[in-house]
């Protein structure tokens, strides 16, 4: 198992826009071999008064979460991904994770 996770900073004046861009978003994450879930993460208010979101993608291997960000439905999901950059602050910090237990 392999997790993606993509953290955001987002000023509350922006966390609405923010949340309605990925709810009307087409991912096309389903039609990926591998992949498993995707869940976008709401956080609290920090210090420096930005919102923490997060997107989390569960894919069944690291390889298969290397061939989406190779493959065209990534970049027909991320293709308008420029022009929303003033809806969160600097760049997404990027963290992967592979399991190393599991408990259902």
């Amino acid at each position: 198992m392999y997790l993606a996770m993509n953290r955001f900073a987002v000023r509350p004046e922006n966390a609405e826009a923010f949340e309605a861009l990925w709810l009307g978003r087409d991912s096309h994450l389903k039609e990926m071999e591998g992949f498993v879930e995707f869940h976008m993460l709401k956080g609290p208010e920090r210090e420096d008064g930005t919102i923490l979101y997060a997107s989390h993608t569960m894919w069944e291997s690291q390889e298969a979460f290397t061939a989406w960000t190779r493959s065209e439905q990534f970049r027909a999901a991320h293709a308008n991904a420029g022009g929303t950059r003033s809806l969160h602050e600097g760049v997404p910090q990027f963290e992967g994770f592979s399991a190393i237990q599991h408990i259902a």
